[in-house]
């Protein structure tokens, strides 16, 4: 994966920061047992995808790339069978 920079963009790294920072905060408070503490964890760890989709939109992220298109190739014409005449 190192050869595609797959990842490799601001909101990426904006993204996957935030949410590890509200997992690690969502952990604190669970193992506390404040469960108000843990879903401000679990809201901070969506804000992170909600920032670097944002970001993406913003134009921070991986362009998409446009498909290849292939012509498929003109289909062959098959000859019409010949009549078969019965003679009596």
């Amino acid at each position: 994966m190192a050869g595609s920079s797959h990842g490799h963009t601001p909101a990426a790294w904006t993204g996957v920061t935030i949410s590890f920072i509200g997992f690690c905060i969502a952990g604190v408070f669970m193992v506390a047992a404040n469960p108000l503490g843990f879903w401000a964890g679990i809201a901070v760890t969506l804000l992170g995808g909600v920032v670097g989709g944002a970001m993406k939109a913003a134009g921070l992220g991986m362009p998409k790339q446009q498909p290849i298109r292939i012509q498929a190739p003109a289909p062959v014409a098959k000859p019409a069978p010949a009549e078969v005449t019965v003679a009596s």
